[in-house]
């Protein structure tokens, strides 16, 4: 990972056999929480204690999330977009370093689309990017394409990608749950919440239940 991390250390989830193999399982669960009347830290905490991920991604988390490492223990980093109450976030039962923050394209129309950044973190030498793309389903593919540009090794690309459609990606699978994650206006479904990986192996990815978000939280467990 080139020098745009910070690293969440400690130990591992317990590694799984099959024959003759012995593989080490990464579980993320991933959730755009909604940020005016959504998710609250009490689902948030519940989520944690149902799932026990090793990580824990956040897209629209505000200061009311703040307290999330009182109630669940671990560590808890939040990043808000520049001029708004709201960004991304990561916690963990390892330590958790400070994120970085890797800017991505923006258009060049004012207003249009703000300026957004990828949360980066390293885990047992895996780029992670949290993301919350933009809308505008050229420069969000231009988001995706910053990010692996800035990475080696093996990656993974996990959140909202408000992206449209299947995504071409050198070195990297779609390996996300298939299913819509989103309803925009109730009634028309989309699969914005996504997981793409290079030199990663997908064990499981599966939906959970919405609760008070507009979207389904997504589980990952990369091998």
């Amino acid at each position: 990972m080139k020098k745009l991390v910070q690293t969440l250390t400690g130990g591992r989830r317990p590694a799984t056999t099959a024959g003759d193999s012995v593989q080490t399982v990464l579980k993320v669960v991933s959730w755009n929480l909604l940020h005016r009347s959504g998710a609250i830290v009490d689902d948030i905490t519940n989520l944690i204690e149902q799932e026990q991920p090793d990580l824990f991604l956040m897209q629209e988390a505000t200061a009311a999330i703040d307290t999330l490492a009182e109630l669940a223990g671990g560590q808890y980093v939040r990043q808000p977009w520049p001029g708004r109450n709201h960004g991304l976030a990561a916690w963990s039962p390892r330590q958790l370093n400070n994120a970085a923050a890797l800017p991505l394209p923006a258009s060049r129309i004012p207003g249009k689309f703000p300026p957004r950044f990828a949360q980066m973190l390293e885990v047992d030498n895996i780029s992670i990017a949290n993301v919350h793309l933009s809308h505008g389903q050229v420069l969000n593919r231009l988001q995706l394409r910053k990010i692996a540009q800035s990475t080696e090794g093996p990656t993974a690309i996990i959140g909202d990608y408000n992206t449209l459609g299947p995504i071409a990606l050198r070195h990297f699978s779609d390996v996300g749950p298939r299913g819509s994650t989103h309803r925009a206006q109730e009634i028309v479904p989309f699969r914005l919440d996504r997981c793409l990986v290079r030199d990663l192996q997908c064990i499981s990815a599966r939906r959970l239940r919405r609760g008070r978000s507009d979207h389904r939280p997504i589980v990952i467990e990369l091998g």
